[in-house]
């Protein structure tokens, strides 16, 4: 089953993605942008990650599809918590060609109404560093509340950073599109 936004489609990974994977992975501009850290990745390596995690029920990873462009991207549900139906969320997109024309925001509202709708969730988390503009416009927009600062929590390129703890639950959600109207 593949989940259908507007404008992308949400499929499991593949090996063939290991490339576009590993090259994002590999896009130090775009590793400044988001929370973790990473050492270079060889193809090898990413695609025995992909072998270790093929069976993993509480860690969804998703690539993004676009009609014109194809894989463009990942979107996540991780750190699944059955009990409190809970997730976090992250999205990666590999181009920076794909980050202003609505690929983002229809991947998250994807993934709200994948996570309300099917499987069930009630709240997911996430995180943003306030000099990614880009990410913190693209939550707001999608109905996720900031709800805390972790401070000098994450250390990139020699400095401390912040880190805003958000999220988002159902009830936020389906406000959220009975307001936008955005299935519609």
């Amino acid at each position: 089953m593949n989940i259908q936004g507007k404008i992308v489609t949400l499929r499991a990974m593949r090996l063939e993605d290991m490339h576009m994977i590993c090259d994002m992975f590999n896009d130090a501009e775009l590793e400044n942008l988001v929370v973790g850290w990473a050492f270079p990745l060889s193809y090898e390596q990413q695609q025995a990650w992909f072998e270790k995690h093929l069976w993993d029920n509480n860690n969804f990873r998703f690539v993004i599809e676009t009609p014109r462009d194809g894989a463009v991207g990942i979107a996540t549900l991780t750190d699944i918590d059955w009990k409190n139906r809970r997730a976090t969320h992250g999205i990666k997109l590999a181009n920076q060609k794909n980050r202003t024309k609505g690929v983002g925001t229809d991947s998250v509202m994807a993934i709200m109404r994948y996570a309300f709708d099917e499987l069930g969730l009630h709240r997911l988390d996430g995180s943003w560093f306030d000099s990614n503009v880009a990410s913190k416009g693209l939550y707001t927009k999608c109905g996720w509340k900031a709800e805390g600062v972790k401070r000098d929590y994450v250390y990139k390129r020699g400095e401390w950073r912040d880190l805003t703890m958000v999220g988002v639950t159902e009830k936020d959600y389906r406000e959220l599109i009975a307001t936008n109207h955005y299935w519609e």
